[in-house]
Protein backbone atom coordinates (compact mmCIF):
# COMPACT_ATOMS: atom_id res chain seq x y z
CA UNK A 1 0.00 0.00 0.00
CA UNK A 2 1.16 3.53 -0.95
CA UNK A 3 1.39 6.22 1.41
CA UNK A 4 1.21 10.41 1.08
CA UNK A 5 4.71 11.85 2.06
CA UNK A 6 3.73 15.49 3.28
CA UNK A 7 6.09 17.93 1.54
CA UNK A 8 8.15 18.02 4.46
CA UNK A 9 8.79 14.58 3.86
CA UNK A 10 9.16 14.54 0.98
CA UNK A 11 11.96 17.72 0.57
CA UNK A 12 13.47 17.66 4.06
CA UNK A 13 14.53 13.89 4.79
CA UNK A 14 17.91 13.06 4.77
CA UNK A 15 18.98 10.80 1.83
CA UNK A 16 20.41 7.67 2.41
CA UNK A 17 23.81 7.15 1.08
CA UNK A 18 25.64 4.31 0.16
CA UNK A 19 29.65 4.15 0.48
CA UNK A 20 32.14 3.22 -2.38
CA UNK A 21 35.68 3.16 -3.54
CA UNK A 22 34.35 4.50 -7.02
CA UNK A 23 34.19 8.43 -7.83
CA UNK A 24 30.80 9.98 -6.88
CA UNK A 25 28.65 10.28 -10.28
CA UNK A 26 27.85 14.13 -9.63
CA UNK A 27 31.31 15.72 -9.45
CA UNK A 28 29.83 18.45 -11.03
CA UNK A 29 26.75 18.99 -9.00
CA UNK A 30 26.91 21.89 -6.50
CA UNK A 31 26.58 20.90 -2.72
CA UNK A 32 23.52 21.79 -0.81
CA UNK A 33 23.17 25.45 0.24
CA UNK A 34 22.57 24.42 3.45
CA UNK A 35 22.96 21.70 6.49
CA UNK A 36 20.55 20.55 8.69
CA UNK A 37 22.22 20.18 12.47
CA UNK A 38 21.86 18.33 15.47
CA UNK A 39 18.24 18.78 17.31
CA UNK A 40 18.39 21.68 19.45
CA UNK A 41 15.58 21.30 21.91
CA UNK A 42 12.09 19.49 22.34
CA UNK A 43 9.37 22.67 23.02
CA UNK A 44 6.74 21.56 25.83
CA UNK A 45 3.78 23.52 26.94
CA UNK A 46 3.22 23.76 30.47
CA UNK A 47 0.38 24.98 32.50
CA UNK A 48 1.98 25.85 35.73
CA UNK A 49 5.97 26.58 34.76
CA UNK A 50 6.85 26.50 38.62
CA UNK A 51 5.39 23.47 39.17
CA UNK A 52 6.95 21.54 35.84
CA UNK A 53 10.55 23.49 36.94
CA UNK A 54 10.70 22.33 40.10
CA UNK A 55 9.53 18.31 38.94
CA UNK A 56 12.77 18.88 35.87
CA UNK A 57 15.50 20.28 39.10
CA UNK A 58 14.36 18.71 42.08
CA UNK A 59 12.87 15.00 41.48
CA UNK A 60 14.87 14.77 38.29
CA UNK A 61 18.00 16.23 39.32
CA UNK A 62 18.42 18.51 35.73
CA UNK A 63 19.70 21.80 35.46
CA UNK A 64 17.47 24.65 34.75
CA UNK A 65 17.45 27.86 33.44
CA UNK A 66 15.64 31.32 34.85
CA UNK A 67 12.28 32.07 33.54
CA UNK A 68 13.09 34.22 30.78
CA UNK A 69 10.18 36.58 29.47
CA UNK A 70 10.09 36.75 25.78
CA UNK A 71 7.17 39.74 25.31
CA UNK A 72 8.00 39.46 21.18
CA UNK A 73 7.01 35.62 21.55
CA UNK A 74 3.99 35.52 23.63
CA UNK A 75 5.85 32.84 25.82
CA UNK A 76 7.83 33.04 29.80
CA UNK A 77 10.57 30.16 28.64
CA UNK A 78 12.64 27.86 30.98
CA UNK A 79 15.29 25.59 29.18
CA UNK A 80 16.39 22.24 30.94
CA UNK A 81 19.78 20.92 30.18
CA UNK A 82 19.85 17.32 29.37
CA UNK A 83 23.51 17.00 27.85
CA UNK A 84 22.70 16.34 23.99
CA UNK A 85 20.33 18.87 23.72
CA UNK A 86 17.61 20.75 25.75
CA UNK A 87 13.60 20.78 26.84
CA UNK A 88 12.10 24.23 26.59
CA UNK A 89 9.35 24.78 28.87
CA UNK A 90 6.97 27.12 27.31
CA UNK A 91 4.06 29.12 29.24
CA UNK A 92 1.81 31.72 28.39
CA UNK A 93 2.93 35.41 28.53
CA UNK A 94 -0.21 37.55 27.90
CA UNK A 95 -3.74 36.35 26.99
CA UNK A 96 -3.19 36.33 22.99
CA UNK A 97 0.44 33.99 23.39
CA UNK A 98 0.31 31.32 20.89
CA UNK A 99 0.47 29.28 24.31
CA UNK A 100 -2.22 30.01 25.37
CA UNK A 101 -4.36 28.56 22.71
CA UNK A 102 -2.20 25.72 22.83
CA UNK A 103 -3.19 25.04 26.29
CA UNK A 104 -6.72 25.55 25.92
CA UNK A 105 -7.18 23.28 23.50
CA UNK A 106 -4.60 21.03 25.96
CA UNK A 107 -5.29 20.96 29.31
CA UNK A 108 -2.75 19.35 30.87
CA UNK A 109 0.04 20.80 27.99
CA UNK A 110 1.82 18.72 25.73
CA UNK A 111 4.96 18.79 22.83
CA UNK A 112 4.47 22.00 21.35
CA UNK A 113 7.67 21.84 18.63
CA UNK A 114 10.92 20.43 17.79
CA UNK A 115 13.73 22.83 17.10
CA UNK A 116 16.73 21.87 14.19
CA UNK A 117 19.93 24.20 13.82
CA UNK A 118 20.79 25.02 10.59
CA UNK A 119 24.30 26.39 9.33
CA UNK A 120 22.41 28.81 7.14
CA UNK A 121 19.41 30.10 7.83
CA UNK A 122 18.07 32.50 5.52
CA UNK A 123 19.42 29.59 2.42
CA UNK A 124 17.52 27.15 4.31
CA UNK A 125 14.58 29.30 4.28
CA UNK A 126 14.81 29.95 0.62
CA UNK A 127 14.95 26.36 -0.36
CA UNK A 128 12.22 25.43 1.80
CA UNK A 129 10.04 28.10 0.03
CA UNK A 130 11.28 26.63 -3.15
CA UNK A 131 10.15 23.58 -2.36
CA UNK A 132 6.71 24.95 -1.21
CA UNK A 133 6.79 24.29 2.26
CA UNK A 134 4.64 26.80 4.29
CA UNK A 135 6.61 29.75 6.92
CA UNK A 136 5.02 31.17 9.98
CA UNK A 137 6.16 34.49 9.44
CA UNK A 138 7.78 36.40 6.12
CA UNK A 139 11.02 36.73 8.18
CA UNK A 140 12.99 34.80 10.56
CA UNK A 141 12.98 36.23 14.50
CA UNK A 142 15.20 36.15 17.46
CA UNK A 143 14.48 33.68 19.20
CA UNK A 144 15.13 32.55 23.12
CA UNK A 145 18.89 31.77 22.40
CA UNK A 146 19.19 35.33 20.41
CA UNK A 147 19.60 33.71 17.38
CA UNK A 148 17.39 33.64 14.15
CA UNK A 149 15.02 30.84 14.48
CA UNK A 150 11.78 30.60 11.55
CA UNK A 151 8.92 27.88 12.34
CA UNK A 152 7.67 25.83 9.44
CA UNK A 153 4.41 25.03 9.12
CA UNK A 154 3.23 21.65 10.74
CA UNK A 155 0.67 20.61 7.92
CA UNK A 156 3.83 20.71 5.76
CA UNK A 157 5.76 18.49 8.00
CA UNK A 158 3.52 15.41 9.26
CA UNK A 159 2.01 17.69 11.74
CA UNK A 160 4.50 18.93 13.60
CA UNK A 161 5.30 22.40 14.66
CA UNK A 162 9.08 22.47 13.58
CA UNK A 163 11.39 25.43 13.84
CA UNK A 164 14.97 26.31 12.99
CA UNK A 165 17.60 27.67 14.26
CA UNK A 166 20.89 29.49 12.99
CA UNK A 167 23.52 27.23 14.29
Amino acid sequence: MMTRLSRCAQHCSPAVRMFSSSPPHSQGVPTALWKLGRLNHVAIAVPDLQKTTALYRDVLGAHVSDVVPLPEHGVYTVFVELGNTKLELLHPLGEKSPIAGFLQKNKSGGMHHICFEVDDINAAIGDLKAKNIRLLSPEPRIGAHGKPVMFLHPKDCDGVLVEIEQA
